[in-house]
């Protein structure tokens, strides 16, 4: 399919440049119901897009289209055709595509030491070995185990491809003591450790129990708040998102190169990464979608902004040198312990409906369907609250975790604690 569209695309008059991004993907899905196997699924699946580049009145126009495995040649023309008319009435600045690079990469997994099949069986057993909480249950599960070959093909000699592993479990813990509470859980994940993945789903099985048994506390709590690695990869994001070249160019960044993140900070000061290849990250990637290869860098140095980042195009805009469209963030441990922690009371928050972050407006808040008091003995689950304070204080105040722990698209911290921010 690939080879038909580029010949087509080498043969059709009126284009500048084109480029072709194809991802293939072999899965196999278990689906339980309790711990019933339901069904078994293997699938095979490519995904195709073509983007038509036309230079016009010195200016870049440029559309994609996706490609069916239904579509013949015929076809294939007809939308090649759409695009560029399409890409005739846009005016973008022109910028140059990545040219003359040809590699194949594999992401380092131990996936490959295993049966996709047998894998995803092991990864059953783990989980259902952590369905042990007298009164919950897993209520379904669905597994899916994955290989992606991507690559990207352009007119200007770019022809790159990457074999990636990743997984993902979705589950349902309930618990039932009289009226029934779930909680949904997806856990992704490159790496399989038996153990591991025993101690996610044990962790979301005494969370549904504490969901059902957590109350409104009596009194308002009034002590600094703890956000784990989930809320701590929502808020760098919106960091290293200000510091992207597109937000540059686009003048909607809220701070430049020079400028102190962390004003008056007492706690701890960040350094942020970022990066193409993270082991265990399911962004991790050798290249982006552009074809450009992927070059960490540092933009964030003990709380000031140092660099900027972000693929071809903007890049060339602002006339920096492309990083390429970096998927995951390296985050420098901090200070906090767990004993130092644990010295006096706090609140950590276990499930959020989502931290609310906003530079702008320098704030920081949340509703926060799960958390934990720490009374300085033990943690007791609360719900029924929020969290708000002032970004900027939070920030000054903030001490990190000297633990390290991989998580989606960030490596870092395995929480922070943050004094001024009010639960409400």
């Amino acid at each position: 399919m690939r080879n038909r569209i580029i010949n087509i695309l080498k043969n059709t008059s009126g284009i500048s440049d084109w480029k072709v991004n194809t991802v293939r993907t072999e899965s196999t899905e278990l689906f339980f119901v309790h711990k019933n196997l339901e069904t078994v699924r293997s699938t095979d699946t490519t995904d195709v897009k073509v983007t038509v580049y036309v230079l016009h009145d010195e200016r870049l126009g440029e559309a994609t289209f996706s490609v069916y495995s239904s579509y013949d040649d015929e076809k294939i023309t007809e939308e090649i055709e759409k695009a560029k008319k399409k890409a005739n009435i846009i005016a973008n600045q022109s910028y140059s595509l990545p040219e003359n690079e040809v590699g194949e990469y594999a992401s380092a997994s131990n996936f490959t030491s295993y049966d996709s099949h047998e894998l995803a069986s092991l990864v059953s057993t783990a989980c259902f070995e952590a369905d042990n909480v007298e009164g919950g249950s897993i209520n379904a599960l669905e597994i899916f185990v994955y290989k992606d070959i991507v690559s990207v093909t352009n007119s200007r000699g770019i022809d790159k491809t990457q074999v990636k592993y990743r997984a993902m479990v979705e589950a349902i813990p309930t618990f039932n003591g009289g009226e029934s509470v779930e909680l949904y859980e997806q856990y992704n994940f490159t790496e399989f450790d038996h153990n591991l993945v025993v101690d996610e789903i044990s962790k979301k099985m005494h969370e549904v129990k504490d969901r059902y048994e957590a109350k409104a506390p009596a009194e308002k709590l009034a002590c600094p708040v703890v956000l784990d690695a989930p809320e701590l990869e929502q808020l760098i994001g919106n960091y290293v998102g200000n510091l992207n070249f597109s937000a540059v160019y686009q003048h909607s960044n809220a701070f430049s190169i020079g400028d102190d993140i962390q004003k008056d900070a007492k706690g701890d000061r960040l350094t942020i990464t970022m990066c193409g290849q993270m082991k265990g990250s399911v962004r991790s990637s050798a290249f982006d979608g552009d074809g450009v290869t992927l070059v960490d860098k540092t933009i964030i140095d003990n709380g000031k902004a140092v660099s900027l980042w972000g693929g071809t195009r903007y890049a060339q805009y602002l006339n920096e040198i492309a990083t390429g469209n970096l998927g995951c963030m390296s985050v420098e441990s901090g200070t906090l312990t767990d004993d130092q922690k644990a010295s006096a009371p706090y609140f950590r928050c276990a499930s959020m409906s989502g931290l609310q972050v906003d530079i702008y407006n320098d704030y920081i808040g949340g509703e926060v369907r799960l958390g934990y008091y720490f009374d300085g003995e033990r943690e007791i689950p609360v719900t029924g609250i929020s969290i708000s304070g002032k970004l900027s204080v939070a920030l000054a105040n903030m001490r990190l975790s000297n633990e390290v722990i991989t998580y989606e698209s960030y490596r870092g911290p395995k929480c922070a604690i943050f004094e001024g921010i009010e639960i409400v």
